[in-house]
């Protein structure tokens, strides 16, 4: 009875238990409060019959210990924080006297900092320069660590810009929420969740063991995506707004901060994962058939 393991409930991994059809007799899943847990336990997730255990970091309830210890592949989409690893540090131990087939940790191309628009491949130095990815690259280092001590292999991935059904630029346009900020040079890579998905059971399908980038192929500026959607769904180009003078948060600017062009040869050939929406182009026009950005 193949079990899957999820630590960590939100977008990515929703779409990985949608795309995992019947491979799984069990799903286990993780959310950091008792009533979310309660609620998303009492209906199906995905289409799926999910199991869904509190979990804050701190204490491991007895029911999670429990699925720990017959899990075959985990998932961890949980976030490090200042203290490291949540996930490492609570259940360590219990991972250890159980451990599974196969882990594949969620992670951030935001590990390799600024390139000025160079593109950086798996083999490129991490040089994170903000506090969130610094405590990515130490959670990675932190479950491949665990993973030479344990005999498990552990996939690192190291994912773009997210997005997908409810979170794109089509329904941002709708909401009235889409900006185009320039900043000239400046691109970045994104990711269907549904490739996501695809890259996560890949892994667990090949027992992979390394660092993979799961990525689009066609790094772009943002107010390009922007112009499209705008274009597919025929409504005005919001105006262009100068980076100066967009009034970002810390955590947006951030963003602009750093500026790279992202391989993704190791998604494919050692994953051999075909990605379902090579580009934002692709992306959009199926998004827009399925009816985002038109409620």
């Amino acid at each position: 009875m193949p079990h899957l393991l999820v630590f960590g409930l939100g977008y990515s991994s929703r779409a990985t238990i949608r795309a995992a059809g019947a491979r799984y007799d069990r799903i286990t899943a993780t959310v950091r409060s008792a009533d979310r847990a309660a609620a998303l336990s009492a209906a199906p997730v995905e289409g799926h019959a999910v199991t869904v255990l509190p979990f804050d970091g701190s204490d491991v309830p007895e029911a999670l210990a429990a699925a720990i210890a017959t899990a075959d592949d985990i998932l961890v989409s949980a976030p490090p924080d200042v203290a490291g690893d949540p996930v490492l540090r609570a259940c360590g131990e219990a991972l250890a006297a159980n451990p599974p087939k196969g882990i594949a940790y969620l992670s951030t191309v935001g590990v390799y900092g600024d390139h000025g628009g160079g593109w950086v491949d798996e083999q490129t130095p991490a040089t994170p320069s903000s506090i969130r990815s610094r405590e990515r690259v130490e959670a990675e280092a932190a479950w491949q660590a665990f993973g030479r001590a344990h005999g498990v292999p552990v996939a690192v991935l190291r994912l773009s810009g997210i997005y997908g059904p409810g979170q794109n630029a089509l329904v941002n346009l709708a909401r009235g929420t889409a900006r185009r900020i320039i900043k000239p040079g400046q691109v970045f890579n994104r990711i269907h969740v549904d490739d996501i998905a695809q890259a996560v059971l890949a892994s667990f399908d090949k027992r992979y063991d390394g660092i993979v980038n799961v990525t689009d192929d066609e790094p772009s500026p943002a107010q390009d995506v922007v112009a499209h959607a705008a274009e597919i769904l025929g409504v005005p180009v919001p105006p262009d707004i100068p980076f100066e003078q967009s009034g970002l948060s810390e955590m947006g600017r951030s963003f602009y901060d750093e500026c790279k062009r992202v391989r993704n040869d190791r998604l494919k050939g050692e994953l051999s994962v075909k990605l379902l929406y090579p580009n934002y182009r692709v992306a959009l026009r199926a998004l827009a058939a399925g009816g985002d950005g038109r409620h």
